[in-house]
């Protein structure tokens, strides 16, 4: 009888029922999944409408064509035909890469108003639970507040969880942009805060934006708080897998080619968003310069070199982040390779002092913040690695006050 060494089988089962239970042990540490179910797409409707209509006599163009090609369309129209559209298409037009970023303010202004009266009837509907009402009346008043005066909304779906991305400072007009991706557990009722305001999309980027601004006052930056992928919930099996970081990659792409200007772009990934950046690394615009990751679980990568991108790879830990307890591997699908921070990987690791575990890295005063806003203006020399060293900083041009490094 012939035997067979299972050795490595076995091992790599133990590695999947590891990780797996890691998971589902991390998930009972507060976060919660956040299911939602709403019987309408909004946005689809918006599309679907889209693409019946017309202005000017002549057939409104593919909603899903190429950036360019849309934003030479609405170069062609007039300012009313412009406002006209947005008025008809909202959704449409509030969520169209190549429209003019002020037209989308200005309809998913109109969007966030026609979906706030949604949710208020919703609130009064005998149909729903008591449950289901509060939870409208939660909604409505977030919408409420994205309308609120000055805020400038680049995206916005209320589908089922909802999506949405802000924009801090003059997207038209900055020399530096920078994208803010977050992690598990982000949708329309977690894209702000008013406790713990720095763990959620809007403070971490009007966070940045204000560090951006004290490091270099002369540079013109923006901020996107983009949160227009659908996270997972919680952390179980679905953000230990890439599905979800996959379709996040492919619209994130489709942002950074459609933003306005020349700017120099850099990008912040928090924890599960550092999975979507590293999924969508290969394919980036030359103009992405700075990819930076914190309180990663993995880029679906073993290196810097797998990720085959020109940006430079930056990364960083806090010492009291739980994310390092996370097997660092990808066995069968589950896991997100290996460990961003560590010397194998070869990213360029920066300080996090006082980055206050795995939510606190764009909290106002710490070493991770202010890391993040040198790289945001450019001025590369002017970070802290990690361990005290200068290691990070080797082979970068520092920049000049203009921020262009």
């Amino acid at each position: 009888m012939t035997s067979f060494d299972t050795t490595p089988q076995l091992n790599v089962w133990r590695a999947l029922l590891a990780l797996a239970v890691v998971f589902v042990m991390l998930a009972t540490t507060g976060w919660t999944a956040l299911r939602r179910h709403r019987d309408a797409a909004p946005l689809t409707a918006s599309l679907t409408a889209w693409e019946k209509g017309h202005t000017g006599g002549h057939r409104l163009p593919d909603p899903d064509s190429a950036p360019a090609e849309l934003a030479r369309f609405f170069a062609s129209l007039t300012k009313a035909q412009r406002v006209g559209l947005a008025r008809r298409f909202p959704l449409a037009v509030g969520n169209m890469n190549g429209a003019p970023v002020t037209l989308r303010y200005r309809a998913n202004r109109i969007a966030l108003g026609q979906a706030r009266e949604v949710e208020r009837a919703r609130m009064r509907d005998p149909l729903l639970t008591p449950a289901g009402q509060q939870q409208a009346g939660r909604r409505m008043n977030r919408f409420t507040s994205l309308m609120g005066p000055g805020r400038q909304i680049l995206a916005f779906d209320p589908s089922g969880s909802g999506r949405a991305a802000e924009v801090f400072g003059d997207l038209r007009g900055a020399e530096r942009v920078s994208v803010v991706v977050p992690g598990v557990d982000t949708d329309l009722l977690t894209f702000q805060r008013t406790h713990r305001r720095h763990a959620a999309p809007v403070g971490m980027a009007r966070s940045l934006h204000a560090a951006e601004y004290a490091a270099a006052p002369s540079v013109r930056t923006a901020v996107i708080a983009w949160a227009d992928y659908t996270a997972p919930s919680g952390l179980g099996m679905e953000s230990a897998m890439a599905a979800r970081a996959e379709d996040g990659a492919v619209r994130l792409d489709a942002l950074l080619r459609a933003l306005p200007g020349e700017a120099r772009v850099s990008l912040f990934c928090h924890s599960y968003g550092s999975v979507v950046c590293g999924i969508a690394a290969p394919a980036l615009p030359g103009r992405v310069t700075d990819i930076a990751v914190a309180g990663s679980p993995g880029m679906r990568a073993e290196s810097v070199t797998d990720l085959r991108t020109h940006a430079r790879v930056w990364a960083m830990r806090d010492a009291d982040d739980w994310i390092q307890d996370v097997p660092y591997l990808e066995v069968g699908g589950l896991g997100h390779g290996a460990d961003p921070v560590s010397p194998a990987f070869g990213a360029r690791v920066l300080s996090a002092r006082e980055a206050r575990g795995h939510s606190g890295y764009f909290v106002p005063g710490t070493d991770s913040l202010r890391n993040f806003a040198e790289i945001g203006v450019g001025a590369y020399r002017a970070v802290d690695c990690a361990h005290g060293n200068g290691v990070c900083r080797a082979d970068v041009s520092g920049a000049a006050a203009s921020g262009r490094a």
